[in-house]
């Protein structure tokens, strides 16, 4: 998922303000943990234990390291009189900060049986109380970074809100009896809008203006050539990906990057990840359970790779980062957010001037800016009020156990 957040620099919070904006951040704080334990209260202890492949995470990891990153980065720091729950948790559910100490090795998390669910709740408990004790006590002046690192460890909390449920449906697509995580669970409506956003070529400005919260590889914002390119206003369909399966393009190598005809090649892909052929038909595996293909429901999960043979398939190529941005920004586009992220053809690097942040929430980010594509939108696992217009998710080609889909761009006759 993306990297470290960030937020223009704290200002004053005056005294009049402090208990309302005190009052405000605990509901967030309240909110926010709420929702992680309300996407794991339907998983078993078997359920959150399990790590499908070594990119996952099981879901008790989730849970434990979200609340090893407020413990670290705003208790230990800014709480003088907290008492650390247990100094084994650092180790055990550090993720990539090399600054901050050791770390369990990543592809090895699903072999912590050991703490139980039961002591990673417990943990949980721990560390909200002792949040909402340091909201309530800090001293004035401390306000400000206090809140801005909280603001930071939210939407961090958010990500692996998203993860969860990607990792979980990874680990279920393992099992031959196709279990559901949530049986209740419905597509999220669609917004159909037929035909192109035409972007004539000129200057446009990129990136987040520095108001509110970004994330750091949002910034800074900086001007670029667009266009002229038309942008298509519907994502790519599941019937549009059937007949490009219909056609033989899991088999034809003049469709691929030869990288992405090495992958296919390798691990046998046929059909986008999760579905299966059953008596002729085909199903797809989903949040409540193995399901028919809806033909008019957006492709899902497939990598950059499938994405840009579809795109030679169709005669179009993919929209840059950019160019997404842009017609994004019109308005004009259907389903932007909360179906599918959507691949672009953009190398994820960093904007012109880019910094990284200082410090070990600063290696989140910036040191990932190598071999991995630029993904633009959100998907139906993104958390209500996480996804904003300039986000930048990141994953590497072959990557299709995300909610990822695409929508087609090509350039004016």
């Amino acid at each position: 998922m993306t990297g470290a957040a960030v937020r223009r620099e704290p200002v004053a919070v005056s005294s009049r303000s402090a208990s309302a904006e005190r009052t405000r951040w605990l509901d967030v704080f309240r909110q926010v943990r709420a929702e992680t334990e309300r996407r794991a209260a339907c998983l078993s202890a078997e359920d959150q234990i399990v790590q499908s492949m070594a990119d996952a995470s099981p879901t008790k990891w989730h849970r434990a390291h979200t609340t090893w990153f407020f413990e670290q980065f705003l208790l230990v720091p800014h709480l003088r009189t907290y008492q650390i729950f247990d100094a084994e948790f650092a180790f055990l559910f550090n993720s990539y900060y090399v600054a901050a100490g050791p770390r369990h090795a990543r592809p090895k998390r699903g072999l912590l049986t050991r703490p139980s669910i039961e002591q990673v709740a417990a943990y949980r408990t721990h560390v909200d109380r002792a949040i909402e004790q340091l909201l309530n006590d800090a001293d004035l002046g401390e306000l400000p970074k206090i809140m801005s690192i909280l603001e930071l460890g939210l939407n961090h909390e958010q990500q692996h809100q998203e993860l969860l449920l990607t990792d979980i449906l990874h680990a279920f697509a393992q099992n031959p009896t196709a279990p559901a995580y949530d049986p209740t669970w419905q597509h999220p409506p669609l917004e159909r809008r037929a035909g192109a956003v035409q972007l004539i070529e000129g200057i446009h400005t990129i990136g987040h203006d520095g108001n509110g919260f970004c994330f750091d590889n949002e910034g800074p914002q900086h001007r670029t050539l667009i266009g002229p390119v038309r942008v298509a206003r519907a994502l790519v369909t599941n019937g549009e990906w059937l007949e490009f399966m219909r056609a033989g393009s899991y088999a034809d190598p003049s469709l691929w990057l030869s990288d992405g005809w090495a992958t296919v090649e390798a691990e046998g892909w046929n059909s986008p990840a999760y579905w299966r052929e059953i008596d002729g038909e085909w199903w797809s595996l989903t949040l409540a359970g193995l399901k028919p293909v809806d033909r008019d429901a957006p492709v899902c999960h497939i990598s950059y790779y499938e994405a840009d043979a579809f795109a030679r398939f169709a005669g179009k190529h993919l929209p840059s980062e950019t160019e997404w941005e842009v017609a994004a920004r019109s308005g004009d586009i259907g389903d932007a957010f909360g179906i599918v992220w959507q691949w672009t053809r953009s190398a994820y690097l960093p904007y012109p001037g880019y910094q990284a942040p200082t410090g070990a929430i600063g290696e989140y980010n910036g040191k990932f800016m190598i071999n991995q594509m630029v993904l633009r939108g959100s998907s139906l696992a993104t958390p209500s009020g996480h996804a904003h217009l300039t986000y930048r998710n990141f994953f590497y080609p072959p990557a299709r156990w995300q909610f990822t889909g695409l929508r087609l761009a090509d350039f004016p006759a």
